[in-house]
């Protein structure tokens, strides 16, 4: 068996299974200390990008399982004169809906166990900060396997420009993206910015 067909052999299901339990496993490793500079590091990235930008509204997540914590650059953007808020899983298999965040809004959780804020409903975002298990070369990101964030861009119109948000650890060289894969705008790690052009 060549290696051209043992690759076309391999499950893509199967290879995004393996690779999001190496990458989770790998960033709940870091230690603290590296795991607060690349996050510092992260957030100082999407801050200079962000605050060149005209002021608007950004979703963002509740860091969970060693993702980035954005906080503290969503209340630099706040006192910017932004908009927050933070997605939420109404129902199952259906897009996300947005509600506002501000660092005292009241919060729940959803049926993941994800804490999400329980305000009030708010417009779709103009820019949505989306946590990578990893990502590839192409833009594409792999996340935890619930299709929630490609299922909601797909149904936003006009689509937010869509930000991947983690570490260099999660860089792989091709996640062999499926038809419903959305491809991210923009991935910020701790090296840096890497854009994407797609047509």
């Amino acid at each position: 068996m060549t290696d051209q067909t043992r690759q076309t052999a391999v499950d893509p299901d199967a290879l995004r299974a393996m690779l999001r339990r190496e990458k989770i496993a790998a960033r709940m490793s870091l230690p603290a200390a590296a795991h607060r500079a690349a996050s510092v590091a992260v957030c100082h990235h999407l801050g200079e990008y962000l605050l060149a930008r005209p002021v608007g509204s950004i979703a963002f997540c509740m860091p969970m399982r060693g993702e980035v914590d954005c906080r503290p650059l969503i209340e630099r953007l706040l006192d910017a004169g932004w908009l927050a808020a933070m997605p939420v899983v109404r129902q199952l298999d259906a897009p996300m809906e947005f509600f506002a965040w501000w660092p005292a809004a009241p919060m729940t959780v959803d049926p993941y166990g994800i804490p999400v804020p329980s305000t009030h409903r708010t417009r779709d975002p103009d820019v949505m900060l989306l946590p990578l298990v990893a990502f590839d070369a192409a833009g594409y990101r792999l996340g935890y396997g619930g299709g929630y964030f490609d299922r909601t861009l797909a149904a936003m119109n006009p689509r937010p420009f869509a930000i991947g948000v983690g570490f260099d650890l999660g860089a792989v060289d091709d996640l062999k993206p499926q038809p419903h894969d959305i491809p991210l705008d923009l991935i910020v790690t701790e090296s840096g910015i890497r854009a994407f052009e797609h047509h």
